[in-house]
């Protein structure tokens, strides 16, 4: 859109800068994540013809959501654990039987193979509120879904919860709102916030210097995990989003040259017992 700040292409992890400023990880510690000036990814799955229903409806099925390529995350700020998702953990719903499940306050999920999750906050009468196309919808849930299959995602943030009517009116109260007006990035940022209150999850709610910190903890497999440091919880999001976009396939591609034996130790660590803060650099 004419004005909004032109999106940044993302790096790649080896490029992605390190704490050495010759760009060499010299110890044990993680990598240090990529800020981003201004990206509205939830606009990109609108080129995607299943995002839309078109097409063969049993092909699009089998290519809505792969459980297998889903990456599992837990982001900490200052040890304290602040979101966890494990693959698996929640289920996930056609969007007529998604509507059985929600109550008002929820936050709900899209999902799909390919796609940045589209989040929004259901408001009740099988309405959703959410941002989409640089402007907070009111619309049914099942228009907003798009086809793709979702799920009710209130708890992997572990923040405090506002009471269902104030995550309602804090939706309700944007709707509307669009373009420069807007004080979220993507639909994930907006519907937190909403049910969250919290101002990391808006544009420049975080300062953003001195030392990161939230770690972003991407699970690989059992034993094996990858570390990202961040200086802003928008920011980590945005990064959350990208691989949730590309994939595990994708993202373990990219890190392909970081989990060979000789670097093992430099970025693969044990996963930590559940809300655990991570192990010292």
């Amino acid at each position: 859109m004419g004005n909004q700040v032109e999106k940044i292409t993302h790096l790649s992890y080896e490029e992605v800068p390190t704490a050495d400023p010759n760009g060499l990880d010299t110890d044990d510690g993680p990598r240090i994540g990529v800020s981003y000036i201004f990206s509205n990814d939830d606009d990109d799955d609108l080129d995607n013809p299943n995002a839309k229903g078109e097409g063969d409806p049993e092909e699009e099925e089998g290519q809505q959501y792969e459980k297998c390529n889903e990456l599992e995350y837990a982001v900490f700020y200052r040890g304290e654990c602040v979101y966890d998702r494990r693959a698996g953990d929640v289920r996930i719903y056609s969007p007529e039987n998604l509507l059985n499940k929600c109550k008002a306050g929820d936050l709900v999920e899209f999902v799909a193979k390919s796609q940045y999750p589209h989040w929004a906050v259901y408001v009740g009468d099988f309405q959703v509120v959410h941002l989409h196309q640089a402007e907070i919808k009111n619309d049914f849930l099942t228009d907003a879904s798009q086809g793709r299959r979702g799920r009710i995602v209130n708890d992997v943030y572990k923040f405090k919860t506002l009471n269902p009517e104030a995550v309602v009116q804090n939706a309700m109260e944007q709707v509307g709102t669009k373009d420069r007006d807007l004080s979220w990035r993507n639909s994930e940022c907006f519907a937190a916030w909403c049910r969250f209150g919290r101002r990391e999850f808006k544009v420049g709610g975080e300062i953003r210097i001195g030392k990161q910190p939230y770690m972003f903890r991407i699970q690989l497999s059992e034993k094996k995990s990858h570390t990202l440091e961040f200086q802003s919880l928008e920011d980590l999001i945005m990064e959350k989003r990208r691989n949730d976009q590309i994939g595990k396939s994708a993202v373990l591609l990219e890190l392909a040259s970081h989990l060979n034996p000789e670097e093992e130790g430099t970025c693969c660590m044990s996963r930590p017992k559940p809300h655990a803060p991570p192990p010292p650099n």
